[in-house]
């Protein structure tokens, strides 16, 4: 068979949603949708379990009223895009996206020990792409947080955008989320 012959397809988010509905898709197949293609999420070992769940009880503390962090929850990014982000920062209650995933987090955290490099190329991207203002990449090999601000367009980049700013910082620096600059959060806290 010639590269000519090899076919691909991809999904919208409506067509991706309507197999979760009729449990084509479940829990179990840890799959996301990404620029239109369905990606196995990475496996949850224990120190990426147990940092999501840190960054969880960080955020949740620090945003106080008017938010609500989502953890591995879907984000309804455009139309072939639905990330579950390790967690994230969107505002009002649960209560509100009882009928419709939130479209615009304020605030978009991945959690990488072994697919760094996805994370920050292919996810980062994307996450450029929606205009998303703050992602955060907790990196557990380096034991640091990558944040990346800044979203611009880039023809080379997989998306045809990046994050012009990265700020990288160690377990005794502090960050504030861009839409909540009072919270004020230790690095290590977020570490496992």
């Amino acid at each position: 068979m010639s590269d000519a012959e090899v076919r691909t397809r991809t999904w919208t988010r409506f067509e991706y949603d309507r197999l979760v509905e009729a449990e084509i898709l479940g829990p179990e197949d840890r799959i996301e949708l990404l620029g239109g293609v369905m990606v196995v999420k990475e496996p949850q070992y224990s120190p990426h379990a147990t940092a999501i769940t840190l960054v969880h009880q960080a955020l949740a503390a620090a945003v106080g009223p008017g938010w609500h962090v989502r953890v591995q929850t879907p984000v309804a990014l455009d139309d072939e895009s639905e990330p579950e982000p390790d967690v994230c920062v969107v505002p009002g209650d649960p209560r509100d996206y009882r009928d419709a995933h939130p479209e615009r987090p304020v605030l978009l955290v991945e959690v990488a020990l072994s697919r760094l490099r996805f994370d920050r190329e292919h996810k980062g991207s994307l996450y450029a792409r929606a205009r998303i203002a703050d992602y955060w990449i907790v990196n557990i090999p380096d034991r640091r947080l990558e944040v990346y601000r800044d979203p611009v367009p880039d023809a080379a980049a997989l998306f045809g955008w990046r994050y012009s700013r990265l700020v990288t910082l160690g377990p005794d620096e502090q960050v504030s989320p861009v839409a909540l600059p009072a919270a004020a959060i230790t690095i290590g806290d977020l570490l496992p």
